[in-house]
C-alpha cells in the first residue's frame, strides 16, 4: 500500500525517540487545505486504531490510515532528504498530479 525509505523510517525513529514515543506507531492523513486541494499530515500516534482505520508495517513502523485517507495514499512513498532549506519529509504520490513546491499539498488527477 505505501512505502517508507530508509532515510524516512530513521527519520521517523529519531523524533519518536526525541518525543519519548516508543509504541512505534504513526498516523498518515490526507486533509483538505494546503496550497492545493489536499495536504498530508503525519503525526505520532498513540497506538489506538479506529474502526475504521487500516495499520501497516513499515520498516518497524506501524502506519495507521484513516479509511478516507487510505483513499488518497494508494502506492505513496515516503522520502525524507535534507537540503540547504532543511529536512523534510517528500511524499510521491502517484495519484496526484500537482503538487506544490513545499511537497505537502497535492491536487487529484481528474477521472473522466
Amino acid at each position: 500500500m505505501i512505502q517508507i525509505s530508509p532515510t524516512a523510517a530513521k527519520e521517523i525513529r529519531r523524533l519518536m525517540s526525541q518525543q519519548q514515543i516508543s509504541n512505534n506507531c504513526c498516523r498518515l492523513a490526507v486533509k483538505p487545505g494546503g496550497c492545493n486541494d489536499f495536504f498530508y499530515d503525519l503525526s505520532f500516534n498513540n497506538g489506538e486504531i479506529g474502526n475504521s482505520d487500516s495499520a501497516f508495517d513499515c520498516d518497524d513502523i506501524q502506519v495507521i490510515i484513516d479509511s478516507e485517507s487510505l483513499n488518497y495514499v494508494k502506492d505513496l512513498k515516503l522520502d525524507y532528504s535534507e537540503d540547504l532549506m532543511g529536512g523534510a519529509f517528500r511524499f510521491y504520490n502517484p495519484q496526484a498530479n500537482v503538487t506544490c513546491g513545499c511537497g505537502n499539498s497535492f491536487s487529484l488527477k481528474q477521472e473522466g
